[in-house]
């Protein structure tokens, strides 16, 4: 939950950035927000597959 908790803090950054017209500031935090949120969409999938693949067998 640590990247998803990152993602947030950078896209409340980045509104709050552009409530007060700092467009650079707003753009990069966006950015920072939206390459982490996929970062953390990517290792979800990941382990998601992971865990449903390697469950143990019931015999």
């Amino acid at each position: 939950m640590g990247l998803l908790r990152w993602a947030i803090i950078f896209f409340v950054i980045a509104l709050i950035a552009a409530l007060f017209g700092f467009t650079g500031i707003s753009a990069a935090a966006s950015g920072m927000a939206k390459i982490l949120f996929y970062i953390f969409l990517v290792l979800f999938v990941v382990f998601l597959l992971f865990g449903i693949l390697h469950r143990p067998r019931i015999h």
